[in-house]
């Protein structure tokens, strides 16, 4: 494995793998290649936080820095529940999952995994009816 890649997947798997693209990327990978070429800084994960972010500076052997608050909230873990009662089935909320947690058929009511949501809060704007709420994890 080439040297950038193998640090690039080291510094994945520091990632908290929400897929939420508030680091700017499409995801934890496309951030950790980018920081392993030198092009990203280890503050853009809001949801590694402090923590986070000193972690991969440590990896990196850099500076570490605390994590830009401009991109979003530090929040502790949590996944989405869908309101039964409220859904209507429209489907948006599948598409906007980036880890395929949410299982439903149009026009039907859809359900969260629990063990697959990332909490990423990336279905609760998608949703037209404001039926997705988010829960602390665990």
């Amino acid at each position: 494995m080439p040297p950038a890649l193998a640090l690039a997947e080291r510094l994945d798997r520091l990632l908290p793998q929400t897929q939420c693209g508030q680091c700017g990327f499409d995801g934890c990978r496309p951030y950790a290649e980018a920081m392993a070429r030198g092009e990203a800084g280890v503050e853009r994960c809001p949801p590694g936080g402090d923590a986070g972010a000193r972690a991969l500076a440590h990896l990196l052997g850099v500076p570490a820095r605390p994590y830009d608050r401009a991109r979003g909230p530090h929040r502790p873990p949590q996944v989405a529940r869908v309101v039964e009662a409220d859904c209507i089935g429209c489907t948006k909320c599948i598409r906007a999952c980036p880890v395929d947690a949410i299982v439903g058929g149009a026009k039907r009511m859809h359900v969260v995994v629990e063990p697959l949501c990332t909490g990423c809060e990336l279905c609760v704007p998608a949703c037209p009816v404001d039926c997705i709420e988010l829960l602390a994890a665990g």
